[in-house]
């Protein structure tokens, strides 16, 4: 059946979901492999020996088709307890560096944490439905990332 623009009503619709969770944590910016005075360096302030905290956000973005029968691309109270797994728990009033074992050797930048995040993530979804994860350290600093 065709609306008055001409395209397909019956056609299946591609819909986004967002939900937004926030958790604090604290990390500190040193990678092994520099030397002392080369982490200094490059991460200032954020190489302080006794870390800093972030109360961060995360973003996380589903992308599926729109269920004829539920109008719903997935659950949200799928989606939460997704997040709950993935995010939360790990992640959540947690020394970053200490307390989550895939930072042992990786530095908690807020880009390796979004892929930390996105990795966690497509575990627990359908194939393919995971679009975006974005993080927000600050208000002013965002990292995105899509898998790739």
């Amino acid at each position: 059946m065709e609306n008055n623009n001409g395209t397909d009503r019956s056609a299946e619709r591609l819909g986004f979901i967002t939900r937004v969770q926030s958790f604090s944590a604290c990390h500190r910016l040193h990678s092994k492999s520099l030397t002392d005075e080369e982490n200094k360096r490059i991460f200032g302030k954020c190489n302080n020996p006794n870390g800093h905290g972030h109360n961060y956000k995360v973003e996380v973005t589903v992308r599926g088709k729109i269920d004829r029968n539920t109008g719903m691309v997935m659950n949200l109270t799928d989606l939460k307890q997704y997040i709950e797994e993935a995010i939360m728990k790990p992640l959540d009033h947690k020394n970053l560096d200490l307390d989550v074992p895939h930072f042992a050797n990786v530095v908690s930048t807020t880009e390796n944490l979004a892929v930390y995040i996105w990795d966690n993530m497509v575990k627990l979804l359908p194939p393919n439905m995971l679009y975006e994860i974005k993080v927000y350290e600050t208000d002013k600093n965002i990292v995105i990332y899509r898998g790739e």
